[in-house]
């Protein structure tokens, strides 16, 4: 579930964690940082799919209540429960890995019932709902369209729900631009992947071993980066950038499938989302100009490769 992308910023802000704490990280520490902020964001990603099924689920409560005044008006009996129903929804409701990681978990009580009340009520007032609504039949495509509605259009922009995740999930600020395109691929395809580990053995062993390459390997890379700061002192650098570097330049020598360009693009764009406006600049000239002198110094070995970011 958990992109190539994504795993890089796993690793970044496992580093920035160290970084942060000197010389007190202990043997073995590195791996379970990296392994907690992992599972934090399995458990925001999963609580973010609960809320938007909740929301969908709300119209039937909606519609009951509606049906159980003392005088119910025809329009209270005729509340559209459409959304209740949507496939796209109820794949991700039926997938047991779901269930069970809900319940465990214990969502149901992190639900703030007043704020999912007002996110439906949010919701049946926009017209892309009524016009949902209003189509009599069902398709892939606009049930679908409909969660990614509640998600992008909805809840996101919502200053309350915001407030609601940032009180559950101290990983949100880190994770939200993560959680979006998070969020938006499983909606393309529910049920496919598994809510009880969001990373294959594959990815995992990737992030361990980036992580614990960059540290092992951490005064060979200064040695290359260092020269190439001309009047910057590393230590006045931006430490999210000198920690990017080092991840560069570390897959640079010891990643041999994953192709230069790539590195040097993904370096980038983490800078420009997570670090200073001039990172991306920064990182990008430091990058290309140690990869054209490893280059030229034939230290760079790189293997045939499937490429999977």
């Amino acid at each position: 579930m958990l992109s190539r992308r994504n795993i890089r910023i796993k690793v970044m802000q496992t580093l920035y964690s160290i970084d942060s704490m000197g010389d007190s990280v202990r043997s073995g520490e590195a791996t379970a940082i990296l392994t907690k902020k992992i599972e934090q964001s399995r458990q925001l990603f999963t609580y973010l799919i609960y809320f938007i099924t909740e929301v969908a689920r709300y119209a039937e409560t909606d519609a009951n209540k509606k049906a159980n005044k003392h005088l119910p008006t025809a329009a209270d009996l005729a509340t559209n429960i459409k959304i209740a129903g949507n496939e796209t929804m109820w794949k991700i409701l039926e997938d047991t890995s779901f269930k069970v990681v809900v319940n465990d978990t214990k969502l149901k009580y992190m639900l703030d019932v007043e704020l999912l009340k007002k996110m439906y009520q949010a919701l049946i007032a926009t017209p892309d709902y009524n016009e949902y609504i209003e189509l009599q039949s069902r398709d892939k495509k606009g049930e679908k369209k409909m969660l990614d509605f509640i998600f992008t259009d909805l809840l996101l922009p919502d200053d309350n729900f915001i407030s609601h995740i940032e009180e559950h999930f101290i990983n949100w600020d880190d994770d939200a631009e993560m959680m979006h395109s998070l969020v938006l691929a499983y909606l393309n395809k529910p049920g496919q992947q598994s809510f009880h580990d969001i990373l294959s053995k594959e990815k995992w062993d990737f992030a361990k071993d980036l992580l614990m390459t960059v540290i092992d390997k951490k005064d060979q890379t200064l040695e290359m980066i260092k020269p190439k700061l001309n009047n910057w002192d590393a230590d006045r650098i931006a430490s999210l950038d000198l920690i990017l570097l080092q991840m560069g330049v570390s897959e640079f020598l010891y990643f041999g499938t994953i192709p230069i360009k790539v590195t040097i693009n993904e370096y980038i764009d983490l800078a420009k989302a997570y670090s200073t406006p001039q990172s991306g600049q920064f990182v990008n000239g430091l990058l290309d100009n140690i990869h054209k002198e490893l280059q030229a110094e034939n230290k760079i070995e790189k293997r045939n490769f499937k490429d999977k970011i």
